[in-house]
């Protein structure tokens, strides 16, 4: 069912729930209404769930209790009995909490604590005692509990996928109310669809009867993922057994998700509370397990400064042995991160006796090209491509997610490729596949269609593509060489002329050099320090008698000449010809000049000219064999080449294309080898760009023609 009609088909619970949270207007601001709706509503859910049970449950639990038996003894001993996950040991469900108005607050608090202690850890992170005691002060509770009494949220009337969107659509119309940032997103069901489509396509093991396999989510958020991977897979092999793992750390979304688990009878001891990549109190909560399959949809242009005392120790003190080896990106976009982190869980490959893993990753745009060659994030994609483990990415169309409208991108990244996808990256362009929502939600305005009622199946139309791995219109296929280059440094040469004239006599009492000369640096012995300052100051007099004496205001564009000139005026002097002296008059007497001679250090090499420096792109050579033979992460080079035979293979390959494409511009032009850096981008855009030519001029012409008799007919009524 497409997302508009299964959005349609809940809207009155929609709607119900949130006529019921406008009962709160007044105590609580409309952003604050989620602090005891989403809690309700979890409640209510496993409510409707235990209530059948909740006579002979409690009947159960007196006895058990009666007998003396340890609390986790009484709990494993009920959940086996009645074939439960969970349960309520309270006299309490929601049809008798309003027999005793006057304590209802405290009936419900002991409703709560009613719960078996899984479900009970889970309903904590909502911190919804502190609530009640608000809304029983503000007369609101009884209200707020009789109009839940009368929703209906059983599994068999709401599924959990409708559930989903439920939550996901209330949540994000707090999030409205509170103008929560574009990053906190959920992702819509027809994108994880497309994404479990990818990841399971041509990927015979996970259909071999009573296969085992660990899904996993490291941003699990209310368990979207992991609750449509689990579906897929079920729908196809029933007999698969599947373990769902996912980390979350916001509170309220880690009780949605491991609510919903309990309702399905899923291990939520799979599901850990707390920040993937450590923010100096939680940490990854699976450090130890490998999984087969992996996605996320980790926050979009996210900064990751509370992680970031952690993150950059295990990156500096760990290397590859932790997670984050390759490289760290820039301070204000943490999703590559997410992404090592998943790669750091893979199982091992086949040719490791490993099974190998799949992971499909949802991105903007940044991680595809942000960074220049040598940081972070180039970096990040050198490693991941050059070790062969980029698969595929598909360009999603933009206005998919409820709050933001930007395009996505999804990532397929494996360590187990099939043959023919060996050291090839295929490029997806699904811009264009979508269809326009009837009603917008909240900036959602397109979906993926999936075939119902005779609309476009677009997830098995880029499904299709990616499995048959071929050059179309929007699938091209890349050599992993293809995404590397090389960074060049170009240098052209400083120009400087030379005159010895008053102004440049001038420049030269300026400069340090020749002012230091009088000052001494004896601090403790006055007198010799008067003594070295009196010598310098005659230096300084008998340097300017030489420069003053000169007679020769040839303008040199040389230096050659003009320090030859220089150090014949000297002869005699006696302040004696040293390369200070000879540095400090060369600098003095310089002026930029680009019609003179290149300029030469006294070694007579070529000086830069840092304002005329430039940088060129040259694709990676085609017979160099990947991954390239440098340090691995590059802490000090920063993506400079520190390889001897490398460099020399690389350099007749930069030099070729100074030849063909720099000199005959810039004829002066030279590459400093030493700077070549290696970068890897993702270009998307330019490889599915098609040129559109301009409307001819007569077109153009004739439309501003028809503007103008508009316009002057218009005037003519009005006068």
């Amino acid at each position: 069912m497409k997302t508009q009609e299964l959005y349609q088909k809940y809207k009155k619970h929609i709607d119900l729930i949130w006529e019921i949270a406008n009962l709160l207007r007044g105590p609580y601001r409309p952003p604050q209404y989620r602090r005891v709706m989403l809690p309700m509503i979890v409640l209510r859910r496993l409510d409707s769930v235990l209530e059948p049970h909740s006579k002979e449950v409690r009947k159960k639990y007196l006895e058990l209790k009666e007998q003396g038996l340890l609390s986790a003894v009484i709990e494993k001993k009920i959940d086996h009995d009645f074939n439960l996950n969970f349960h309520n040991t309270s006299e309490f469900t929601f049809n008798n909490l309003l027999n005793d108005p006057n304590e209802l607050a405290r009936n419900l608090g002991n409703y709560i604590a009613g719960f078996s202690s899984k479900a009970r850890d889970i309903l904590q992170k909502f911190k919804f005692e502190e609530e009640i005691e608000k809304l029983d002060e503000a007369n609101r509770l009884f209200e707020l509990v009789k109009k839940f009494k009368d929703v209906d949220l059983h599994p068999d009337r709401i599924p959990n996928m409708a559930m989903g969107y439920i939550f996901e659509d209330l949540v994000r119309r707090f999030n409205e109310q509170a103008n929560e940032e574009a990053g906190d997103h959920f992702t819509p069901r027809e994108v994880i669809k497309l994404m479990v489509h990818l990841l399971y396509t041509k990927d015979e093991d996970i259909y071999k009867k009573g296969i085992a396999r660990k899904i996993y989510d490291p941003t699990c958020g209310t368990g979207g993922m992991l609750s449509v991977s689990e579906e897929y897979i079920n729908e196809h092999n029933p007999d698969a057994n599947l373990e769902l793992y996912g980390q979350e750390y916001n509170p309220e979304s880690y009780a949605i998700c491991g609510s919903d688990l309990l309702i399905k009878g899923e291990n939520v001891d799979n599901i850990v509370f707390g920040d993937t990549l450590g923010d100096g109190k939680t940490d990854d909560g699976l450090p130890d397990h490998k999984f087969h399959y992996m996605l996320a949809n980790p926050p979009f242009g996210v900064e990751w400064k509370p992680e970031k005392n952690e993150v950059t120790s295990e990156h500096n003190e760990l290397g590859f042995r932790g997670r984050f080896g390759p490289g760290l990106p820039r301070i204000n976009d943490g999703a590559l991160l997410f992404l090592l982190h998943m790669m750091s869980k893979m199982q091992p490959t086949p040719e490791q006796k490993g099974t190998g893993s799949r992971i499909a990753i949802v991105f903007n745009g940044s991680p595809l090209f942000t960074g220049d060659a040598g940081s972070g994030e180039s970096n990040i994609r050198r490693w991941i491509i050059e070790k062969d483990y980029l698969e595929t990415v598909v360009a999603l169309p933009d206005q998919l997610f409820y709050n933001t409208g930007i395009y996505t991108y999804v990532w397929i990244v494996t360590n187990r490729k099939s043959a023919e996808r060996k050291g090839k990256v295929q490029l997806i362009n699904a811009t264009d596949y979508f269809v326009k929502m009837k009603k917008s939600l909240g900036d959602k305005r397109n979906e993926i269609g999936d075939g119902d009622d005779g609309k476009p199946n677009h997830i098995a139309k880029i499904t299709r593509m990616y499995g048959e791995f071929t050059e179309t219109e929007h699938s091209k296929i890349f050599d992993n060489h293809e995404f590397g280059y090389l960074k060049m440094t170009v240098e052209r040469p400083k120009r400087f002329n030379f005159q010895v004239n008053e102004q440049r006599i001038g420049c030269l009492r300026r400069t340090a050099w020749f002012l230091e000369l009088a000052i001494s640096k004896k601090r403790k012995n006055r007198e010799q320090a008067e003594q070295e300052e009196a010598a310098g100051r005659l230096r300084q007099q008998e340097i300017l008698r030489v420069v003053e004496a000169i007679t020769d205001d040839t303008l040199y564009k040389s230096r050659t000449p003009f320090e030859n000139m220089l150090k014949e005026a000297f002869k005699g002097s006696t302040e004696k010809w040293s390369a200070k002296l000879r540095d400090t008059l060369i600098d003095a007497f310089a002026e930029e000049d680009k019609t003179a001679e290149p300029f030469h250090n006294a070694k007579g090499e070529l000086v830069p000219d840092p304002k005329l420096r430039d940088t060129e792109n040259v694709d990676l050579p085609m017979d160099i064999a990947l991954p390239l033979p440098l340090t691995y992460p590059d802490k000090k080079n920063k993506g400079k080449i520190d390889n001897t035979e490398l460099l020399e293979l690389v350099k007749d390959h930069c030099e070729q294309y100074l030849k063909d494409e720099v000199l005959p511009y810039r004829d002066d032009a030279w590459i400093d080898h030493s700077k070549t850096k290696v970068g890897y981008e993702i270009p998307f855009n330019r490889h599915f760009y098609q040129y559109q030519p301009p409307r001819p001029l007569s077109d153009i012409e004739a439309d501003i023609k028809g503007l103008e008799d508009r316009i002057v007919k218009m005037l003519a009524e009005v006068v």
